[in-house]
């Protein structure tokens, strides 16, 4: 076979043609197996990074690409957002405030829940998350803190189930369990590298 390439005539024989597909051929599959293996890299890292909320953000997405796409978009927001640390006399407050919720739930279970899920609120607010409606709101939240989300999720709903589906007492206990582990979770110190996001 021959052809002319500026001028100059070149002519290649059937092995040597075999040989440029081949090489081609080889070429092409590293580029796949590249592209392959960072593109498991990166859905290992958020899945890695947002456990459960990457599970979720994949069914409601459709795709684990398009998950990745919004779970990326939720770090860029989170990191445009003020998020701060409470101060001491802020946490030892909120310390006080949760004990008294707390202890109204002997007695009043159903409201207790319902002030566990205002004081979560509060503090989210105190720290600098925007009060926007409850799914921005945990989706910002999932940038820092996503071990916790689930029960946010599932108590944030206990808390807001209405009249006659109103919660059982067990579901009210669970629920106030699973508010006080994102209380603790909220209240703690971070150091500056943990608020960073993986990329």
């Amino acid at each position: 076979m021959q052809f002319q390439f500026n001028g100059v005539l070149y002519q290649f024989t059937n092995i040597e043609l075999i040989i440029a597909a081949g090489v081609l051929v080889v070429v092409a599959l590293i580029v796949v197996g590249v592209f392959i293996d960072r593109r498991k890299a990166k859905t290992q890292a958020f899945r890695k990074r947002f456990g459960t909320e990457y599970d979720r953000a994949v069914l409601s997405q459709g795709s684990p690409s398009k998950a990745e796409t919004k779970l990326a978009d939720r770090e860029t927001r989170v990191k445009t957002l003020k998020i701060r640390d409470l101060g001491v006399s802020e946490r030892d407050r909120y310390v006080t405030e949760w004990h008294t919720v707390q202890s109204r739930f002997v007695d009043h279970p159903r409201a207790a829940v319902t002030e566990a899920d205002d004081l979560i609120n509060a503090i989210l607010e105190a720290r600098g998350y925007p009060l926007a409606g409850f799914e921005q709101r945990a989706d910002d939240l999932s940038v820092t803190y996503p071990r916790i989300m689930e029960n946010y999720r599932i108590a944030h709903g206990v808390a807001l189930r209405p009249g006659q589906l109103e919660a059982s007492t067990e579901e009210l206990r669970v629920a106030m369990i699973q508010y006080r582990a994102i209380f603790d979770e909220l209240l703690q110190v971070k150091n500056p590298s943990e608020h960073k996001v993986a990329a």
